[in-house]
């Protein structure tokens, strides 16, 4: 499996949800600031996303993906308020969930556009890496010479069935849709990344250190050294952990031990076995320095993260 695979892998994605925006007219829609990963599928027309310092077109076939669920509004706002300036605007709600009536009417008027949302929660912890290298939003197949992409019109005619069977396993599904989109996304955007880019995400395009940051998520527990590491990579052990440094931003037994932390809550938060089990499972020799280098990380120890994920839950 590749760096990318296992990177995405480790980050579950739940409770996803979504809806049809039908805009007519002029039609303005806001999402507030949460703690949710939100994407936008334009299936008809064109729209405006707008943020407090951008403005983002979006047409027929383009898929936008909002991982950090920041403020923002969409819609084609009224011609006599300021398209750099919508908040001004009273929005509408949208609403999630009703997946007996998922198309919503917006304004009024003919139909401008068609959106898909798709709301769902990603596992916070796990996912801080690749999130903090994403943008706040990145536009896909947002040209409008570009027909939309053959695995967007597959979800497309999924969710189409759910919408006209209520059938068992509907959460599952949009969990896993959801999850597509993800992937699909992020992948595009890793691979448009230009040749120059300080993002450690250009480390998924490196053969060399995508070797070891594969070897690395697919066995957390193992007794890595950077020679082991280097080995991997085919490079000497100066000339691999200098090239880690420079493009991850942490020397890689650093960020083998951040992993292994971040794992570590994984499985605090979605199991119940003990923190000496689990403190194996990530690679630690005993449940005491699990502990230390867990309480170094996150400010409390494992027992204490355990009972506050259970009351933020």
């Amino acid at each position: 499996m590749d760096a990318l695979s296992h990177i995405l892998e480790d980050i579950p994605i739940s409770q996803a949800e979504y809806v049809y925006m039908s805009g007519r007219g002029n039609w303005l829609v806001e999402q507030p600031q949460q703690s949710a990963m939100i994407t936008y599928a334009v299936t008809a027309g064109e729209a405006y996303l707008y943020l407090h310092d951008q403005t983002i077109k979006l047409q027929a076939g383009g898929i936008l993906l909002m991982p950090s669920g920041i403020r923002h509004q969409i819609g084609i706002p009224d011609s006599r308020h300021s398209l750099l300036n919508p908040f001004l605007q009273a929005p509408a709600t949208l609403t999630f969930g009703s997946h007996d009536n998922p198309l919503q009417h917006i304004g009024e008027g003919n139909t401008q556009a068609v959106v898909l949302a798709v709301r769902c929660l990603i596992d916070e912890e796990m996912s801080r890496p690749l999130l903090s290298a994403l943008p706040n939003c990145f536009l896909l197949h947002g040209d409008e010479n570009q027909s939309m992409p053959a695995w967007l019109q597959l979800g497309l005619q999924f969710l189409g069935l759910e919408t006209e069977r209520n059938r068992p396993g509907r959460d599952t599904l949009l969990n896993r849709l959801a999850y597509m989109f993800f992937v699909e996304c992020v992948r595009d955007y890793v691979e448009q990344l230009p040749e120059e880019s300080e993002s450690w995400l250009t480390a998924l395009r490196d053969p060399s250190l995508m070797t070891a940051l594969s070897a690395i998520h697919d066995q957390p527990a193992h007794p890595w050294t950077v020679a082991d590491l280097a080995s991997i990579a085919c490079m000497s052990r100066s000339s691999f952990a200098e090239r880690f440094t420079e493009i991850i931003g942490q020397p890689p037994l650093s960020y083998l031990s951040a992993h292994r932390l971040r794992t570590a809550t994984k499985y605090l938060t979605q199991n119940y076995e003990s923190i000496a089990r689990i403190s194996e499972r990530v690679g630690y020799s005993s449940e005491a320095a699990f502990s230390q280098a867990f309480k170094r990380q996150y400010d409390m120890s494992p027992s204490q993260y355990r009972k506050e994920s259970k009351i933020k839950g």
